[in-house]
């Protein structure tokens, strides 16, 4: 079998570094798994409305994989030698309001090409569907061109030691301003840090203006206070 891998040294070595990208290891199947359609429901209805802002939203595997390993789906992120940090969940595109557009229109099954070429920053070829899906279609004409905007923003960020910040006492505030200070240009106010029920990181969600340039958060958006605790799952690391 082909295999496409990719391995980060500086965090695979600790180095306390920022570090530049969050695939530690990840090799790309020659027979790629083919995604189910995706599309709106009755809890999901479409949506066709201005955009307003955007949020690149990027989720801490190691927590996801604690949660889901044993799932079929999760085989690719979590099982098969790969390893993960950050993985992009998605660019979505806000609304003027409370409200965001979604499944602005249907959605074909994403071609073997953009799984294959997006697969290692977001590690699963239905999340993939579902994001086209539900987000793109509301930002591009094109997925190539959804996904490039996307992973382009992504592969831009910069982290901090994720390692030594799981093993101290941290606030949401805190881990907020680590990855502003690996990140100039980026304040502590322009994202939100979300966790699940028992206070772990899940999702870090960044966001941007209507020219996707980093901006301060809307107030409605939520995310955790700054002063909360929070706990970094950090796997076998």
């Amino acid at each position: 079998m082909r295999h496409f891998t990719i391995i980060v040294a500086a965090v695979m070595l600790g180095l306390p570094a920022a570090a530049s990208a969050q695939a530690y290891s990840c090799a790309v199947p020659a027979d790629l798994p083919v995604p189910r359609a995706d599309g709106p429901s009755a809890s999901q209805p479409q949506r066709v409305l201005p955009i307003g802002s955007y949020t690149l939203a990027i989720s801490w595997a190691p927590q996801y994989c604690r949660s889901n390993a044993r799932d079929a789906s999760a085989q690719f992120q979590c099982g098969r030698g790969n390893r993960f940090g950050f993985t992009l969940h998605g660019l979505w595109p806000d609304g003027e309001g409370e409200k965001w557009p979604q499944y602005c229109r249907a959605a074909d099954i994403l071609p073997p090409a953009v799984i294959r070429e997006n697969l290692c920053a977001t590690p699963s070829a239905q999340l993939l569907q579902h994001e086209w899906a539900k987000h793109g279609t509301c930002m591009s004409d094109s997925p190539k061109a959804y996904f490039d905007r996307a992973t382009r923003l992504f592969t831009r960020l910069r982290y901090p030691d994720m390692n030594a910040l799981s093993r101290r006492r941290l606030t949401a505030g805190q881990l907020a301003s680590a990855i502003a200070r690996a990140n100039p240009g980026i304040s502590a106010e322009m994202m939100r840090i979300t966790a699940n029920r028992q206070g772990w990181l899940d999702e870090v969600w960044l966001c941007l203006d209507t020219q996707t340039r980093y901006a301060r958060c809307p107030t409605h958006q939520g995310g955790l206070a700054p002063t909360k605790p929070i706990k970094i799952w950090r796997g076998v690391r």
